[in-house]
Formats: C-alpha cells, structure tokens, sequence
C-alpha cells in the first residue's frame, strides 16, 4: 500500500513537470502587469516578438494593416491595445506609441510616460505627447549606448492607469 501511495506521488508529480514543459510557448511572451487602479487588479497581457503580426483573430481589422502591418511590439492590456516601435537614429532613437481602445478607437489623449532602463544601469524618464501630425505618441531618447533598453511605458487614459512593458536593442 505504501509503494502504491508513493509511486502515485512519483506518477503525478511527473505529468505535472511534462505538461509544464510542453505548455512553453516561445512564440508569445507573457507579462503580468499591475493596474494603478484603487481595485489594483492584476492584468495578464501577451506580448509578440518584435517584428511579428499577431493573430488575426485578436478583435480588431487587420484590412488597414495591409499596407503598414505592426512593426513592433504588441501588448493588449485588458480593453487597450498598445503597439511600441524604437527607430534608431544617428543621435537617437526616435519610440513610437500607438493606443487604442474598445472597438479599436484610438486614444489621443492619454498621458504616457516612459521609463527607460539604459544599458549601464541609469533610468531616464520621458514623457511621450501625442502627434496629431504622426498621428501616435512620440519622443527622442538623446542616446546612442549600445545595448539592451527596457522601456515600462506607464499610461493614465481619464483616471484608468495602467503599465506595459517593452525592450529594444540598439
């Protein structure tokens, strides 16, 4: 009875380490973010690599992003959809935000700031304005450390805030 109990033990402790292994998918990337709501509720978001479309089934029309698909990062926190590009320039990088919401509305009048770890280990607030001309948010990071950047994009949309976080390598 006893080597019964234990090889049960064995036999399910083993199907727990194997499902695990399998469910690891290299693909997407999940980020637990927390809400800066009274609430402080937790969101789960998931994030594609850089560079890759996410699924055409994600709830908003891809038929306008035929022509310019998402070149960056993507992350849907709960009813926003944000997508994150860095563009290195010769004195800079040049970070773009584009914000949506419900239905795919985009948002123009957030307030976003980012946090950027540099490479040596320093952070640097900036805050990202909206561009009607660029039509998304937009700022200068007045660096060129080679590297890699993690960016928490903080965002307060009418009161709801809420935390992305995205990388870039320059």
């Amino acid at each position: 009875m006893k080597f019964f109990n234990i090889s049960l033990i064995a036999l399910g402790s083993a199907s727990l380490l194997f499902l695990g292994a399998c469910s690891n998918d290299s693909a997407t990337k999940t980020e637990t973010t927390t809400a800066s709501t009274p609430a402080a509720k937790t969101e789960t978001t998931t994030a594609t690599k850089d560079g890759e479309k996410h699924s055409e089934g994600d709830g908003h029309d891809h038929s306008k992003d035929k022509k310019d698909s998402h070149k960056g990062q993507v992350i849907q926190s709960g009813k926003y959809h944000i997508e994150f590009n860095s563009h290195l320039e010769k004195d800079s990088t040049h970070l773009d935000v584009k914000l949506h919401g419900e239905k795919e509305k985009e948002i123009t009048d957030a307030k976003l700031t980012a946090q950027v770890q540099l490479p040596g280990g320093t952070s640097q607030t900036i805050a990202l304005p909206y561009s009607a001309e660029e039509k998304q948010y937009v700022a200068k990071l007045p660096t060129t450390a080679a590297g890699d950047y993690q960016v928490v994009l903080q965002a307060d949309v009418k009161g709801e805030k809420f935390n992305s976080r995205f990388s870039f390598k320059r």
